[in-house]
């Protein structure tokens, strides 16, 4: 599974803002996730997995708990494809800029005419 394809769900895609911040347990993780989506551990879990799976989170075991970390090269094609579409929307938003531009003089313009002498 492509990593871009496990982030289509809103449970990884929450597991991965909680990886941002730092590694975690997976308990921890079982715990926050689980709370806010009214998940299993077993659930999330699973989720753990399709992530460890495409390659965006790793884990190692410490004692008796695995640790995961968020893998942030295998965010790269994440990063490649908003880049595209920002190319994309940022021409729009500059010509969107000019058009406000353009309307808010014209508003200028025709507010100075209508002033009385």
């Amino acid at each position: 599974m492509h990593a871009l394809d496990t982030l289509g769900d809103p449970v990884r895609r929450r597991i991965v803002e909680e990886l941002a911040t730092g590694d975690r347990p997976a308990g921890e993780l079982a715990r926050v996730v689980g709370e806010e989506f009214g998940i299993s551990q077993p659930a999330v879990s699973r989720h753990l997995r399709v992530l460890r799976e495409a390659g965006v989170v790793s884990s190692e075991v410490d004692a008796q708990r695995r640790r995961y970390s968020l893998r942030p090269e295998a965010l790269a094609d994440l990063t490649t494809w908003t880049d595209r579409l920002s190319a994309f929307w940022n021409q729009r938003l500059d010509a969107l800029e000019t058009e406000v531009a353009r309307g808010q003089r014209a508003t200028h313009r025709t507010a100075h005419r209508e002033d009385p002498p």
